[in-house]
């Protein structure tokens, strides 16, 4: 029997080495995309249900919004109704200071502490990352009860969305409370509900991070965790500029059965200048107040706010508080992106925890880089 010449063996020999080195190569790593496709669309016990939420595609006098080109007039009526409740914004803050206080450089990134106006008389220290490398980035806002956190300097390692951000190329804003006391909210704004305020502080820092040389400033976008997670609700939903946001498990609709769901508190929407209540669920003894007492009573609920965002990109990261069943009301935003012609806009996870865990974060993470980074 012949041998086959040598350069077949050198040939066939290189064939089998290169097999053996691809074989021993880790699995690439899903995109962006791959990893959030799952979560865009409902269960099948909750797919096209709408329960008794008030369809936001209906105008104040009942008619229905039949094309695309009616929404912006039923927006502004949405907008109107929940301002009027809650107290008309003053006028954003177009150049907020911003003061760099110290920096230190850090994994992939430069950590500055910096001092940001919040709002006219009131400012508070932040947090600010730049990742390494040439801009502009994009850029994710991240309010909680403290900066710290966010930046995974406190105690909730999975709650540090900043810091999982910025390592993948997010400039990030980390913010704390206004005053440093969430149940305190700033005094002399008592017609104010103090959770518009926080949105008008949200629309603020959004103009901090879009004058930054290093941001994009169409490639914004907010997050929060259950208090943050209510202020980056308001925050997005309230000013249009936001590109995307996401929303931890901070009770997307009213439920009165749920605790920390708690949207009654005079620190939220039950702010009363004629009466205090006592904290806690809502009671004979213990009543509604403020604007939250009259959006009860005119039947409103968060699935209007949740509308504001379309035909713009949110995730909800479910937890305790926002179950599966949560996509009922999500359902009626889908609805008003299916009137506008796009898909694929509203997303879900959930888990039975209240707090963020490695996959609810991973598809976090996913959620930003999908709609804020550029395709390659």
């Amino acid at each position: 029997m012949m041998r086959p010449p040598q350069s077949c063996e050198r040939a066939g020999f290189a064939i089998l080495s290169l097999i053996s080195a691809l074989l021993s190569l880790p699995a690439a790593e899903p995109s962006a995309a791959a990893i959030i496709s799952p979560f865009f669309a409902p269960p099948a016990e909750h797919a096209g249900q709408l329960g008794n939420y008030r369809s936001p595609l209906l105008f104040n006098d009942g008619s229905r919004v039949k094309s695309a080109a009616d929404w912006p007039r039923r927006r502004t009526e949405i907008l109107a109704q929940w301002h009027g409740l809650m107290g008309t914004w003053p006028p954003v803050l177009e150049q907020p200071k911003l003061e760099y206080l110290a920096q230190s450089q850090r994994d992939n990134f430069t950590q500055h502490r910096v001092r940001v106006e919040l709002a006219p008389g009131v400012s508070g220290e932040a947090w600010l990352l730049i990742p390494d490398g040439k801009g502009p980035f994009p850029a994710v806002l991240v309010p909680f009860y403290e900066p710290e956190t966010s930046i995974g300097l406190g105690k909730s390692p999975q709650r540090d969305f900043a810091l999982q951000l910025t390592r993948k190329g997010f400039v990030s804003l980390s913010i704390g409370s206004p005053g440093g006391d969430a149940r305190k909210p700033e005094s002399g704004r008592e017609v104010w509900q103090p959770l518009s305020f926080l949105g008008y502080i949200g629309a603020n820092c959004w103009h901090a991070l879009a004058n930054l040389p290093q941001v994009d400033s169409k490639r914004i976008g907010v997050a929060g965790h259950s208090y943050g997670g209510k202020w980056a609700m308001f925050a997005s939903c309230f000013y249009d500029k936001f590109a995307a946001a996401a929303w931890s498990d901070p009770g997307i609709v009213f439920d009165e059965s749920r605790s920390n769901v708690n949207y009654w508190e005079p620190w939220y929407l039950g702010r009363d200048p004629q009466l205090t209540r006592k904290p806690g669920l809502i009671r004979p003894e213990n009543p509604r107040t403020g604007a939250y007492k009259k959006m009860m009573e005119q039947g409103r609920d968060l699935h209007e706010v949740h509308a504001l965002m379309a035909p713009r990109p949110f995730f909800v990261s479910g937890g305790s508080e926002d179950p599966p069943s949560r996509w009922i009301p999500l359902n009626h935003t889908i609805a008003v992106n299916d009137l506008l012609g796009v898909k694929h806009r509203v997303a879900m996870t959930n888990r039975k925890e209240h707090s963020p865990n490695e996959e609810s974060n991973a598809a976090l993470v996913a959620f930003f880089e999908h709609f804020l980074k550029p395709t390659k």
